[in-house]
Formats: structure tokens, sequence, C-alpha cells
């Protein structure tokens, strides 16, 4: 955070997404993130119009036929077309995603907000908590919140989300306590600012930056953390289309029938590919744009 720019500057965020826009567009690894993003939203989006067969119609006299022009990724075991399972699979993935990240997000910036506010006794036990979770590695954690929650697509979501929270709280609470420390802060204070107040005008705008780099990462992390809960039967249930469902289902017939298991495989790479590269490119344009 810069520690010399004018109070008004940072009471005006608007200026600053004027000037990050530009700049965001001239970077390579963003417009690349975005043009991957577009592809995968955009195939999910349109589902019930580009799919080619219900994607839960079972036929026995197509089961494992190799991609043609009727069935553009092939067949699984069950004759169910794989290309119409990928394209509606792409749209409970990402509700996996965004709703997972919006718990995290959610639940650990508010923490995090607090904690960063109020650094005394409010801030100990939130800390405390947060050092205990994050001594956990990340999978594990969501493995254990979803053995207790039990399988299926809410609780892969809850468990995902809730596995996020400390990261979050930590990021938020390091944030607001580097923007609560600068001059005009206490000059808000002073002029009688509620706690509320200045949360909202001062402390939001300014830690908005490295939360947006923060969640579009997480993004790609929420979804293949999902994939993965789901490719070990605690996420979203069959005959649901899910990338991760659809790469369990297929891992039987890798050396017999490789397209089952390739295209959504190359679907979650491409999604968490492009959430990656637009963070990077939107970390690297903030930095810019606060050196500019």
């Amino acid at each position: 955070m810069p520690s010399s720019t004018p109070p008004s500057d940072f009471a005006s965020p608007g200026a600053e997404r004027r000037r990050l826009l530009p700049r965001l567009a001239r970077s390579r690894s963003a417009c690349i993130g975005v043009v991957f993003l577009g592809l995968v939203s955009l195939m999910a989006l349109l589902a019930p119009w580009i799919a080619t067969h219900d994607p839960l119609a079972m036929s026995p006299r197509q089961v494992l036929r190799p991609p043609s022009v009727a069935n553009p990724f092939g067949t699984d075991q069950f004759g169910r077309d794989v290309w119409s399972r990928v394209v509606f699979g792409g749209r409970i993935s990402l509700w996996l995603g965004f709703i997972s990240v919006g718990i995290g997000v959610t639940l650990g910036g508010l923490l995090g907000l607090v904690a960063g506010l109020y650094p005394g006794r409010i801030a100990g036990p939130i800390e405390w908590g947060t050092e205990v979770l994050l001594a956990f590695p990340g999978i594990l954690l969501t493995l254990a919140v979803s053995a207790i929650l039990g399988p299926g697509l809410v609780q892969a979501m809850v468990a995902v989300g809730m596995s996020a929270v400390p990261f979050y709280v930590r990021l938020v609470r390091a944030t607001t306590l580097a923007v609560t420390a600068e001059p005009y802060i206490e000059a808000a204070r002073a002029l009688g600012g509620r706690d509320l107040r200045i949360a909202l005008r001062h402390v939001l705008p300014n830690i908005a930056g490295p939360l947006m780099v923060f969640i579009s990462i997480g993004l790609g992390t929420a979804v293949l953390t999902g994939s993965a809960l789901t490719f070990l039967g605690l996420g979203a249930q069959p005959p649901t289309p899910e990338w991760g469902g659809i790469l369990s289902e297929g891992r039987n017939y890798m050396r017999q029938a490789w397209w089952i298991t390739l295209f959504p495989g190359v679907a979650i790479m491409l999604t968490v590919l492009g959430f990656n590269m637009l963070g990077d490119g939107l970390r690297d344009t903030l930095d810019a744009t606060l050196r500019g």
C-alpha cells in the first residue's frame, strides 16, 4: 500500500479504476486469461443450445465410441455423449467455484476486517483460530469438512468455502492493518468518523486491489478442489455431469477410451489457467498503477 498518497485519492477509488482498466487491457497475461475464461463461461452459458445430446441419456449401442461428427468428444461407458456432459458440467464446476469463494470471502473478509480494525482482545481469538486452521494443509482441511458434512454438491461448496476462510482472514487483516496505519485514518477518527464509515469509505476501497487478485486465483483453486472432491465421491453425485465426476468415471477406461478423461481434464486446466493468468495480470497492473 502506498504511504504518501493524499487522503482524497484513497477516498475516490473510481479514479484508480479508470487508470486500472486500460493498463489491464494491455496485460498479455490478463488478456489470455480472459480469453480462456470467456470460452469456458460461454460454453457453460450456452450449454442447452450447443449440447448435441441429453447429458444424462444412456445408449447401450453407443458405448465407448471415439470422437466423431455425431459425438465430438466421443461417448462414455454408458453411451452418454461426453461433449454434452462437459458443457453442462462446466455450469456446475463454475458455480461450485464462485459460491465457495463467495463463502470464503464473506466470512473470511468480515473476520479479517474486524481483526484489523480492532487489534486487541477481539482480534486475539480470530488470529489464534486462523493460525490453527492454517496449520493444516488446505486439501486436508477441505476433506475433513466434507467428511463431516457428507457427500453432495452443496456440501462440497461449503467445504471448499470454509477451507478458504483462514486465507482470506489473514489477507484482509494484514491489508486492513496497513491501511489503518495511514495518517488520514487518524484524521478521519479525529473528525468523529465512526468505524463503520471508515471501513466502508476508506478501508474497503484500498484493500479491494489485493483482494481481487486473491479472489481471481482463489477461483481457480476452488474449481480444482471442487473437482477433486467430486472425483473422490464427496462432491456432485452421479449421474450429475461435473468435470471431476466425469474424470472419475473415465479413469478405468483410460487405455481404451482416453477421450472420457482428456476433455474434462482440458476444461479444468483451461479454467484454472485462466483464473491464474488473470490474477497475475491484475497483480502486475495494480503494482504498476500504484507506482504510477
